[in-house]
């Protein structure tokens, strides 16, 4: 039985191999002869079907030694011995020579396996190295202290850009030259505009027969290096205004409003304002509150009913209103207007402290509220650049640390009578003008000598 499969395999491929149809191939089942229409005789195809499977057995060992060829398009295809460059055959003759043994290899020939083409090398994917925790945690750091900065900078900016503005200029004709550095007018003015019916009520009618200026100060800050002087100029300081005679200086507020306290004191001085600022009795109180309070100590107790006014003595903190009736009070202080201003830079001093913080600037919501209490409280002068308030910012920084310097105008009587008989300070002229020389020099470094 073997014999005879393994004749009718030989006859298949002889017929493959001489072209000859199935009508000219010999059955090997029937057990006739082949009829063998060619032109060889039995020696010759013996030889053929010899060298024929030499050759076969010798092309299926190369096919099985090289490489898979990649059909196009990249993907993986099985390459059959008729597939080859080189082959014998078209790929019909191969699949059906295969069918010869029970393996796909007929007449003992090793079996045909189909080899996989192999894929193209491609570059595997980069894996993605994970982050050190330690190189996580400083890049997260430094994006929110980033954002912490670009806020702390913005919010007062924009406070600043939504203040109220007011004219303050004089008129540019016979006002002193520039000095180094930078002076600010601080006014502190008793407009009730903006109070509740209660506010107005706990202030009383004092100081209500026009609207004046309680608080007058002029800020200093030298070139950088120097030190900042906050300077109180009494409100009932007896000076030349202009347009008016000489009267007490908080009166030129109430002539002419800023440009006229401002020219007034410019004369006075003889130092040139480089900006303008003014707090009401409504943004004083809110601006204390926004920054919790402030706190002071009382040697007695200080009780006033026209500034609304009942402290015990000791350490304590004050609201907005007790703060506003503490640096009001003057009627029973022995020294008068004199002692109210030292209350007046002893709070102001404070507030800068408690707003330049590090609780406060840390805190986004504090920092923002106290903020938009300023931007509400104050009032700033047209066309006053943010170089300019930039050096006040950095003079009240300098004042609030301890660093700076607080002073009052030297004064020579703290009780004087004007020629139409009100009760005024009178300054010491030679001290003042050699301290203003000073300033105007942008020397500060001898201020202590003004001290009081």
């Amino acid at each position: 039985m073997a014999e005879q499969n393994d004749e009718g395999g030989q006859k298949a491929d002889l017929d493959w191999l001489y072209r000859r149809g199935p009508e000219e191939a010999p059955d090997p089942l029937a057990g006739r002869p082949a009829r063998v229409t060619s032109t060889f005789n039995r020696a010759d195809v013996q030889r053929h079907e010899q060298e024929f499977l030499a050759e076969r057995a010798r092309r299926q060992a190369q096919q099985q030694a090289r490489p898979a060829q990649a059909q196009p398009g990249g993907s993986a295809q099985y390459v059959s011995r008729g597939q080859q460059p080189g082959g014998y055959g078209a790929a019909n003759a191969v699949s059906r020579h295969a069918g010869s043994g029970p393996t796909g290899g007929g007449n003992g020939a090793p079996p045909r396996r189909p080899v996989p083409a192999p894929v193209p090398a491609t570059r595997p994917p980069r894996r993605r190295r994970p982050r050190h925790p330690v190189r996580n945690f400083f890049r997260t750091f430094f994006i929110i202290l980033l954002a912490w900065l670009v806020y702390t900078v913005a919010v007062p900016v924009r406070a600043f850009a939504s203040m109220p503005q007011v004219d303050w200029e004089p008129a540019a004709a016979g006002r002193p030259s520039q000095q180094p550095g930078t002076a600010i007018l601080l006014v502190g003015s008793d407009s009730r505009e903006h109070l509740t019916e209660e506010q107005k009520a706990a202030l009383g009618t004092g100081d209500a027969e026009g609207q004046r200026t309680d608080t007058i100060m002029i800020l200093y800050t030298p070139p950088w290096g120097g030190r900042s002087v906050l300077i109180s100029v009494p409100r009932d300081s007896y000076v030349t205004i202009p347009g008016y005679g000489r009267n007490k200086v908080n009166a030129a507020y109430s002539f002419g409003g800023a440009p006229l306290l401002t020219q007034t004191i410019e004369g006075a001085t003889g130092l040139r304002m480089d900006g303008y600022m003014e707090i009401g009795f409504a943004g004083f109180a809110g601006m204390i509150d926004a920054v919790k309070g402030v706190q002071v100590c009382l040697d007695e107790p200080m009780a006033d009913p026209l500034a609304n006014i009942d402290l015990p003595a000791g350490c304590q903190t004050l609201n907005g209103d007790n703060a506003l009736g503490y640096v009001r009070h003057r009627y029973g202080d022995p020294e008068g207007d004199l002692g109210r201003a030292k209350r007046q830079r002893e709070v102001i001093a404070k507030v800068g402290k408690k707003v330049m913080s590090p609780t406060t600037v840390a805190n986004p919501v504090r920092w923002w509220n106290v903020n938009e209490a300023l931007s509400k409280a104050i009032t700033r002068g047209k066309d006053m650049g943010p170089g300019v308030a930039l050096g006040a910012g950095r003079g009240m920084v300098s004042v609030a640390g301890g660093k700076g310097l607080t002073l009052q105008v030297p004064v020579s009587n703290s009780s004087g009578w004007s020629d139409d008989g009100q009760s005024v300070v009178i300054w010491d002229s030679a001290r003042a003008s050699r301290m203003f020389g000073l300033l105007a020099q942008g020397d500060t470094k001898d201020m202590d000598q003004f001290a009081s």
